[in-house]
């Protein structure tokens, strides 16, 4: 019995080291076929790829949220520049190349007075409606002396301002000038332009006595005010029917446009202003970087 028990003993021993043998053998097998048909695939895709050199180029093309050169919002404000049904441009420091009521104000003897309020209304340091009261009222210009400047010093359009605006009509978009200037001074800019000065342009209406003297402005004029450009913008869009406007500017109340506006376009082209920078989604120094995006398409 002894003797059985031992044979049956080795018997066992014997069947479970080769079932771990098999076991082992074949995990190994299992493994290798694994491996080759993973490299296999590997290969062919690669093959695949040289085969096709778009496909190459497609791959490896860093994707667009990797990029660093250019943020999502610069890219949005972008497409909704070339996308948009209207653009509207603020006047002093982009349309034109000098801040008119500055110009205004060294005509009329009070030039630094006003450019320090001009400065904080720009860079948001003062409410804007305080601004322009003040530096109205530390002028009190006449009809007469800003017909005098202009004929005297007709406003410099900033350096491709004039081929902006001709390439935006070509592409059927509409154009308006909303400024915190003085209509009187920004209605012959439009008409330059070739924008409707009438209906196009939304700016301050400088009040005048039946003497022409100095009366006060049209403080219900939405460019009167801080957060009056916004109020535009909706205006222009309620009354003409468009549903997509980009509004291009210097200062923090051009920023103050969006919404509605669907983007902001800073322009450092003439002063960069650090402030309206920050804020901006897309940050020219030309009027040709917009002109070159429309061209794009």
């Amino acid at each position: 019995q002894s003797v059985s028990f031992t044979s049956w003993f080795l018997l066992l021993v014997v069947v479970t080291r080769s079932s771990n043998i098999i076991m082992f053998a074949t995990t190994r097998v299992a493994s290798a076929f694994v491996l080759r048909q993973t490299t296999t695939r590997h290969h062919q895709t690669a093959s695949s790829f040289l085969r096709c050199p778009s496909i190459v180029a497609t791959s490896c093309r860093t994707p667009r949220y990797m990029t660093t050169s250019t943020s999502t919002s610069e890219m949005d404000a972008r497409k909704a520049f070339r996308e948009c049904d209207a653009v509207c441009f603020d006047v002093d420091s982009t349309v034109i190349s000098e801040e008119g009521i500055d110009v205004l104000a060294d005509y009329l003897g009070k030039g630094q007075e006003v450019a320090a309020l001009t400065k904080a209304a720009m860079e948001g340091g003062m409410k804007f409606q305080d601004a322009l009261k003040a530096r109205l009222e530390l002028m009190e210009p006449s009809e007469e002396q800003i017909l005098s400047l202009l004929e005297q010093h007709p406003p410099p359009l900033t350096p491709g301002m004039d081929s902006l605006v001709k390439t935006l009509h070509a592409k059927n978009k509409t154009v308006y000038l909303v400024s915190g200037g003085f209509r009187i001074m920004i209605e012959p800019i439009a008409t330059l332009l070739g924008i409707p000065p009438k209906t196009h342009v939304f700016a301050n209406h400088i009040l005048f006595n039946d003497k022409g003297i100095y009366a006060g402005f049209d403080d219900t004029e939405p460019t009167s005010r801080d957060m009056g450009k916004p109020k535009a913008v909706q205006q222009i869009m309620d009354r003409d029917g468009h549903s997509s406007i980009v509004m291009v500017g210097d200062g923090s109340t051009d920023a103050q446009a969006k919404p509605p506006a669907t983007a902001f376009i800073g322009f450092g082209g003439v002063i960069v202003r650090e402030p309206v920078k920050a804020k901006a989604d897309w940050y020219v120094m030309s009027m040709k970087e917009m002109e070159d995006e429309l061209l794009s398409i």
